[in-house]
């Protein structure tokens, strides 16, 4: 499993944890998700064969233009 962490300003509510979640949740090989409102941190927690940019594309999809990954996290 690998955890990696992105930033996503946009996010400052539920509704924008319940959006991202949704999204990203429902990629093959993500087993967990979580949004860190005060720090506007992604984690999600995934299989080797989840791509970047498939969890990228899905945070855009929950309505987040602005992502940037910040890497695996410790």
């Amino acid at each position: 499993m690998v955890t990696e962490q992105f930033r996503v300003p946009g996010v400052s509510c539920q509704h924008c944890v319940q959006a991202v979640r949704k999204e990203v949740g429902a990629l093959d090989g993500v087993s967990q998700v979580e949004v860190d409102l005060t720090s506007k941190i992604v984690t999600v927690v995934h299989d080797d064969e989840v791509d970047i940019t498939e969890i990228v594309m899905a945070i855009k999809e929950a309505g987040y233009d602005d992502v940037t990954p910040l890497g695996i996290a410790c």
